[in-house]
This record gives C-alpha cells, sequence and structure tokens, in this order.
C-alpha cells in the first residue's frame, strides 16, 4: 500500500539523516520542503516541514518548522535523536545566506512543541558566500553538523551538548574551486556505533568537472582510506587536505558494464553491522563528438548509470553496473536522475527510480520505483516493481533507519522542474 503523507513536498539528497524511525513509539519522522505549485501556495511555499507518521495507525501530521524560509529542496532538514528522547532538526538555505539553523523538540514528541530556532552565522569564515546542507553524525562522544561553507569546501560544527550549541570545528576537505562548488559528500554511521563516519564524495560538481568517487572514513582521530592507512591524522582542525588522496572507487572514464563512465555524482552510501561498506553511484555513459561539450550545461544527457560499490572488511571496492537511469531529470541539471536508497539494514537490498525498466530496458514514460535484490554482492540483481504505469514520476526513495525492524520506503511523486520548483507529495509504502 501507497499512501500520501504530505501533500506537498520534497528534498535533495545531501542531507542526513533525511528520515528516521523511533521503535519504541514505532513513530516515522521525515523532512521536506513546500513549493509555491504545491497545495497552500506562495502562503506556504519554503516552509521548512516535518511529517510525523504514527506507522501503527497510519495517522501523520504534518509540523512547520519554520514558514517561508525559501523554496528549495536543498533546505530539507537533517534529523537527529538525542540522548535524552527529544529530537533535533538541523537545516540551512541554499547559499542565500550564511546561517545553519536549528531547533529542539520540547518533549520526545515531534509532533511539538518545538524550541524556538537558533542559528550558527558562518559569515565571518564564508565572507557572504553562503552555506548548504546539513548532516548530522556522533564520532567519539561529539555531535558533527557536515555542511558545504567555507570555499563551498566540505566544513564541520561540532557539539558536545546534543545540538545545544555549536562551534566551529573545520574543513573536512579543501582544494582550488572549480566551477560552481567543490566535492558533493554522502556520510554514513550507525546508531549505537558513535566511533566511526564513512564518507564518499566527488571532486566537483558534475557538469563542471569530470568526476571520480572517492571513499574514506573518519576513525580514531584520524581520516583515512578505505583501507585504514590515514590520509589526515588531524582532520576537521584547519583547512583538510584534498579528497584526492582518498581510495578512489570510480575512476572517471573506468568501464562498468561494459562501457566507459564518467562524471560520476554520490547517491547513497551505508555501513552493515560487520563493517561492509556499500555505496551507489551515478555516472554519465554519453560521449559527446566534441569533448568541451561535455560542459555545456543545457546539452541533454540521454545516458546515465547507477553503479554499485561494495567493500568487504579488509577487501577492496567491487564495483558493478546496477541499472540504467535514463535521461538527465531537469534541461538546466542535466546531471540529476531519480535517484537510488540502500536498505540500511540489508546491503543486499536497494531501491531505485528509473524511467528504464531494469528487467528488461523497456523505456517508461515515468520514473518508477523498482527494488533490488543481489545475492552475489551486486553482481548480478533481481528486479521487482515497486510503482507501476504511473501518471507521473516517482522520486528520491529513502529507506528510513533507525528501527532495524521496521525500515519504511518514502519517495515524492509528481512532477519537478526545478529544485524550486515542483508540484509533488511525499508517500509513504508498505507500512
Amino acid at each position: 500500500m501507497t499512501r500520501t503523507i504530505n501533500d506537498n513536498g520534497a528534498w535533495c539528497w545531501f542531507q542526513d539523516e533525511r528520515a528516521l524511525t523511533d521503535p519504541g513509539t514505532g513513530t516515522l519522522v521525515v523532512g521536506s520542503v513546500a513549493a509555491p505549485e504545491g497545495p497552500g501556495g506562495e502562503a506556504r511555499a519554503g516552509t521548512i516541514e516535518l511529517t510525523v507518521v504514527d506507522l501503527a495507525t497510519g495517522g501523520s501530521v504534518v509540523v512547520p518548522l519554520h514558514e517561508r524560509l525559501e523554496a528549495d529542496d536543498h533546505d530539507a532538514p537533517a534529523l537527529w535523536r538525542r540522548r535524552d528522547g527529544r529530537w533535533l532538526a538541523v537545516y540551512a538555505k541554499h547559499k542565500t545566506d550564511d546561517l545553519t539553523r536549528w531547533r529542539i523538540s520540547d518533549t520526545d514528541d515531534p509532533r511539538g512543541p518545538w524550541g524556538p530556532e537558533r542559528t550558527y552565522d558562518w559569515s565571518e569564515r564564508t565572507g557572504g558566500a553562503g552555506v548548504t546542507y546539513a548532516n548530522l553524525h556522533e564520532l567519539d562522544g561529539r555531535l558533527y553538523c557536515f555542511a558545504r561553507a567555507v570555499n563551498d569546501d566540505q566544513c564541520a560544527l561540532v557539539s558536545d551538548d546534543d545540538g545545544e550549541t555549536w562551534a566551529y570545528a573545520g574543513k573536512l576537505f579543501t582544494r582550488p574551486k572549480v566551477g560552481y562548488v567543490n566535492g558533493y559528500t554522502r556520510y554514513s554511521s550507525r546508531p549505537g556505533s558513535p566511533d566511526r563516519i564513512d564518507v564518499v564524495t566527488t571532486d566537483h560538481h558534475p557538469r563542471d568537472f569530470d568526476n571520480s568517487i572517492y571513499h574514506g572514513y573518519l576513525a580514531d582521530g584520524a581520516l583515512r582510506r578505505s583501507d585504514g592507512s590515514v590520509l589526515d591524522p588531524d582532520p576537521l582542525h584547519g583547512e583538510g587536505l584534498s579528497q584526492e588522496g582518498l581510495t578512489t572507487v570510480v575512476a572517471a572514464g573506468s568501464v562498468h558494464g561494459g562501457v566507459p563512465v564518467t562524471h560520476c555524482w554520490t547517491t547513497d552510501v551505508r555501513r552493515a553491522a560487520d563493517g561492509t561498506v556499500a555505496m551507489v553511484v551515478t555516472a554519465r555513459h554519453d560521449t559527446p563528438d566534441d569533448p568541451a561539450d561535455a560542459f555545456e550545461r543545457f546539452r541533454d544527457v540521454t545516458d546515465h548509470r547507477f553503479l554499485y560499490a561494495r567493500l568487504a572488511p579488509g577487501g577492496e571496492w567491487e564495483v558493478h553496473h546496477l541499472a540504467l537511469a535514463g535521461p538527465g531529470l531537469l534541461p538546466h541539471e542535466q546531471d540529476y536522475t531519480g535517484l537510488a536508497a540502500i536498505d540500511p539494514e540489508d546491503l543486499d537490498s536497494l531501491y531505485v527510480s528509473t524511467p528504464v525498466d531494469p528487467r528488461d530496458g523497456t523505456v517508461l514514460a515515468h520514473h518508477e520505483i523498482f527494488h533490488g535484490r543481489t545475492a552475489d554482492g551486486g553482481a548480478t540483481w533481481a528486479w521487482t516493481a515497486v510503482t507501476e504505469d504511473s501518471a507521473v514520476d516517482n522520486l528520491r526513495p529513502i529507506v528510513a533507519p533507525g528501527d532495524p525492524g521496521n525500515r519504511p520506503l518514502l519517495w515524492f511523486r509528481g512532477e519537478m522542474t526545478a529544485s524550486q520548483h515542483y508540484r509533488c507529495e511525499v508517500v509513504l509504502h508498505g507500512s
């Protein structure tokens, strides 16, 4: 069963966790941003919202965190469950100011009330260039909020009081800026295992640079490559080093599924309880006659691929073709795809949004959601349709972590013409 839980909402994919479950109460919390095209129109546009779902009854309520902040899916909040049971939500505009914002619920009930919004001002460090995203992860007893900030590099705030107050920690990476911004980074950590944060990143934006994909992790006070060797012995205490020193997982121009792939982008990453790490990457298989045309923003990119990469403890990365991802989602963002989500408790299971049926290659009228399962580490996949014959696109799935016994599947569906303009509703499947 699939049902609408918020009639106006969408999210970007560079903030986490965007959805969390509370196993004690059977509650699901999902962050999203309302758009002017949806119900509520301009009066609701840009409102940062939480949808709180009782998974037992199916009842849901939408809680506004900040009304009319900015109509942009990049502003979606990251969520964290504090030690005292209360909820933390952190969010930022899309480079249009220098504030990281946060609110904390007054009790353990995410339906509210919520305490006042507080802010951290980055402007002294950014020079007014803006900040984007929030990613909340614990490491060695401290809570980190990773954001794209100084020089559009990956930076972090740190909190020693579970998000009550924040201070600048430093840069995770730094390198000369190319084009719009520097690397796009995804993070992964496991609840109850606050001794490691996995990091997967690119060089720059794929429209400005032929990106490779790099992996490393923070543990034991150092930034390490996939094999445990140390890249930076003192990370997040200054300028940081280039992400090029991490382990290359997918090199630009490498061959996967029998074809070369380029202009890679990070999509999802998860680490299992046994230490295995898996990620999904999107990449172009698209070679223009003139190589310079690869960086033309409005050139159609008609063939994107999903790749699945897996690292067993003590092993090396194995990269496999996963599925066709179809053409670029938006004319001005030709590297946007429908995306994919790995089950945080089962790395053999994932969901993709694609307009090409992975079972037989049929081109579909809209992006549909498919479930994939592998029995051989990602070399081959068995596929099942979750949606079929849809009248609109089904985009950006999430498998919500928090309760190992109940991992709800979410996505949004509708029409999206830009990160700032969409008429989409948030849906919950199978719970």
